[in-house]
C-alpha cells in the first residue's frame, strides 16, 4: 500500500493530466454552441464568436481551479 504522500502525488498529476482535453472541450462546445445558435438566429458570425470567446473563458477557469486543487493535493503532503 502506498504511503499517503505518494497517493496525494498520483492525484495531483491524475488532475494535471485532464487539464489539455478540458481546454479543448470547454472551446469546442462553446464553439459549436454559438454555431448553432447563430444558424437558428441568423446571427452569423457574432454569436459563434461569442459561444468562442466564452468557451475559452470556461476552459482557462477549470485550468486555474484544476491547478490549484493540485497544489492543495500536494502541499496537503
Amino acid at each position: 500500500m502506498a504511503p499517503s504522500g505518494e497517493k496525494g502525488t498520483w492525484r495531483a498529476l491524475g488532475e494535471l493530466s485532464g487539464i489539455g482535453i478540458t481546454l479543448v472541450v470547454a472551446t469546442v462546445i462553446g464553439l459549436a454552441a454559438g454555431y448553432y445558435a447563430d444558424r437558428w438566429l441568423g446571427t452569423a458570425p457574432w454569436l459563434m464568436l461569442l459561444g468562442l470567446g466564452l468557451g475559452i473563458a470556461a476552459g482557462f477557469v477549470n485550468l486555474f481551479r484544476s491547478v490549484s486543487r493540485a497544489e492543495r493535493e500536494l502541499d496537503d503532503r
